[in-house]
């Protein structure tokens, strides 16, 4: 039998996740969440023109709500006639989207142990740091319950400046990446090119095949470990941390030996890949799995940790 780690790995909610009716990123998916005492939340989180942030993944509005125009130009009071739209049927559903400041005031309200995951979708740098000073001065009422993740390391390290306290994750992703060969590659999106090693990167060592593959891999780990000191959490997808580990090279290993979690996403219950790839990275020592099946992935993993034993 495998070994598994002491302890099951920590399950984030993936925008909210658990009640199939409430549309991802809504107020009443999170306060669902935290009425079942999940351990972590993850949602995110787009600047308005002022005051606040929108809990929307993409800029633009009609992507996810009812609402025309960017983001960036709404403001608070406007976001009050938007409704979210459904993501299977893109039809509007009978609920607002959520404002950071709303979500904050829920999590002291409820006043549990519940951790709040921002993903943080401003990759494009800000003309000055308002934007990153509101954030901060909306979500320091919830102190270390609070992480604010993203793969912009340019915006972690002006938040690093604007608050030492706050506890930030990387997402590694615009650095290196795997992607299947039948998936369908946004050219927009980096890395831009796939390397010798056969993952996307556009890192010089990735030009050329100069090592094995897990050297290359350990390297590159190495590099982003030094990106930015102090970050607490690593945010890498299941198919790129299985891919590695077919490749002879374990993420985990590394960045606990630097004192920085592992979080896998997004792993669902119901896609046979994923659940596989979750198993495998259980025993690869993974800390986090973020999924949007949060019930039925933590009874199965747990079931697979209780087998072990």
């Amino acid at each position: 039998m495998t070994s598994l780690p002491l302890t099951p790995p920590i399950i984030v909610n993936h925008m909210g996740a658990l009640e199939k009716h409430y549309p991802p990123n809504s107020l009443e998916a999170i306060k669902s969440c935290l009425e079942a005492n999940a351990q972590f939340i993850e949602v995110d989180i787009t600047a308005l023109a002022e005051d606040d942030y929108l809990l929307v993944h993409d800029a633009e509005l009609p992507s996810e709500t009812t609402g025309n125009g960017l983001v960036s130009e709404t403001s608070p009071l406007q976001t009050r006639e938007l409704w979210l739209k459904s993501p299977t049927t893109g039809q509007p559903t009978a609920f607002h989207p959520a404002l950071l400041s709303s979500v904050v005031a829920l999590f002291e309200e409820m006043g549990m142990a519940t951790r709040l995951q921002l993903d943080f979708k401003n990759v494009i740098p800000f003309l000055d740091d308002e934007p990153l000073r509101r954030l901060v001065n909306l979500i320091k009422p919830l102190g270390d319950r609070v992480i604010v993740s993203t793969g912009a390391e340019w915006q972690l390290r002006r938040l690093q400046k604007l608050a030492s306290w706050l506890d930030l994750g990387f997402d590694v992703h615009f650095y290196v990446d795997w992607r299947s060969p039948d998936e369908v590659i946004d050219p927009r999106v980096p890395p831009y090119t796939k390397g010798a090693y056969g993952y996307w990167d556009n890192h010089p060592l990735a030009m050329q095949r100069y090592w094995p593959t897990a050297e290359y891999l350990a390297e590159r780990c190495a590099n982003l470990i030094n990106l930015l000191p102090n970050i607490s959490t690593f945010y890498i997808s299941h198919t790129l941390l299985a891919q590695s580990l077919d490749d002879g090279f374990n993420w985990a290993d590394p960045l606990h030996a630097a004192g920085i979690k592992l979080d896998a996403w997004t792993l669902d219950a119901d896609n046979p890949i994923a659940l596989a790839n979750a198993y495998r990275l259980l025993a690869a020592g993974v800390d986090q799995f973020t999924t949007n099946t949060p019930r039925e992935l933590a009874q199965l993993l747990q079931t697979a940790h209780e087998s072990s034993k």
